[in-house]
């Protein structure tokens, strides 16, 4: 391990924590380091891996699919892709009609911004405070957080912010200049926060009163995270963004749009060389196949355990518990938060960060009530060693 950790270290360039654990491999919820010892994954890898690692279908799709071809130009027809895209507007639904590939969430985002532009011929956009989109250049000016944001600026078009959950600052900050407004149904990186249940319904209603398109990010929360297939299920937005699990673990971003919005999009005005591959294409496929109805009911039903645990915990260190489904944050003192990630690294279970004091939990979708338990054990010893 600490060969691989020096190499990285002196040849990556260095924009990540490092975690000074070496994996180097992945069994169902667990992942192993080089000294064969297994960690609880409550982290699936950022939200990619929401069926855990080695899946035999999802490997077995990518399999068949490298012995045949692995990249193919969007320019040509590939029956791979033919069909990934077709199942996914299905389970879409609602008004979506068609969808660029792309290779991760944030250029989604950036195509996202793109089409509204050429559909609207505006250049403002209407974001949320503590709403994350990525860090490309398009996408940072989206996201919240001057940390990131500052030694790049002056970004992109013209982007103001307002606060999360609030439909009167939306109302009020919309003018004739307004292309959109891009939303998270639940916020993630900023700190797992859950809007009132009504809230994408006034978003829309207002977006349509007001003849601005609407942006529904579904990156993290989309493709099952919150018990449903969308999180904005019986809201579709004009646009929207998926990418993370989509493929099985490889790479792509998914932007899916009406049909309105795709009569404005001219030949060659946006592509990418891998956008769309024949590989990441069978991940679709097969990840669509295994985010059955029968799916879906577990993760509710684990989720439900899983919070109830949760929230039970009685400790000075807890501020709250929030989220829904299989995307929860912990608050807890702001002070404490990366001591409790580094404990409870050693106890063998793996979470991430969130906000500035939040810490989040973004399960696979395999996880069990014994995960769940000893996972909440090993957080209450962490904890009751900090009180």
């Amino acid at each position: 391990m600490k060969i691989a950790n020096y190499l990285q270290q002196k040849y990556s360039v260095n924009t990540y924590v490092d975690r000074n654990l070496n994996l180097i491999k992945g069994k169902g919820v667990y992942l192993y380091d080089d000294n064969g010892k297994k960690y609880l994954d409550l982290m699936s890898n950022y939200g990619v891996s929401i069926f855990g690692y080695n899946n035999q279908k999802i490997n077995s799709a990518l399999t068949a699919q490298l012995h045949k071809i692995s990249t193919l130009h969007a320019s040509f027809t590939s029956d791979t892709r033919a069909r990934a895209v077709e199942k996914l507007i299905k389970r879409c639904g609602e008004k979506y009609e068609q969808v660029y590939l792309s290779n991760s969430g944030a250029e989604a985002i950036e195509t996202a911004l793109k089409f509204a532009v050429l559909k609207t011929g505006k250049k403002k956009f209407i974001v949320c405070e503590n709403g994350y989109h990525g860090k490309t250049l398009g996408a940072l000016s989206a996201t919240s957080g001057e940390k990131y944001k500052q030694p790049f600026m002056p970004l992109l078009w013209n982007f103001v912010s307002i606060p999360f959950n609030n439909i009167d600052a939306l109302r009020r900050e919309i003018d004739k200049d307004t292309a959109a407004f891009i939303v998270e149904p639940i916020q993630g990186e900023g700190g797992i926060y859950v809007p009132d249940e009504y809230y994408l319904y006034k978003v829309k209603e207002v977006c349509q009163t007001k003849g601005i398109l609407l942006i529904i990010d579904e990156i993290q929360t989309g493709l099952g995270r919150t018990g449903k297939f969308l999180a904005s299920e019986g809201v579709a937005g004009d646009i929207l963004c998926l990418g993370k699990g989509l493929a099985g673990g490889i790479p792509v971003g998914a932007t899916i749009i009406s049909e309105e919005i795709a009569s404005a999009i001219p030949k060659h005005i946006h592509s990418s060389t891998f956008g769309g591959n024949p590989l990441a294409c069978a991940g679709i496929i097969s990840t669509l196949r295994l985010l059955d109805k029968a799916r879906l009911v577990h993760i509710s039903a684990i989720s439900k355990y899983m919070l109830q645990q949760l929230r039970m915990i009685e400790s000075k260190v807890v501020l709250e518990v929030r989220g829904k489904g299989l995307m929860i944050g912990l608050v807890v003192n702001k002070d404490q938060r990366n001591i409790i990630l580094k404990k409870l690294q050693e106890e063998n279970v793996l979470v991430i960060p969130a906000g500035e004091n939040v810490i989040r939990f973004l399960p696979p979708y395999i996880l069990t009530k014994k995960d769940s338990d000893f996972a909440i054990k090993k957080l209450i010893k962490v904890l009751k060693g900090i009180d």
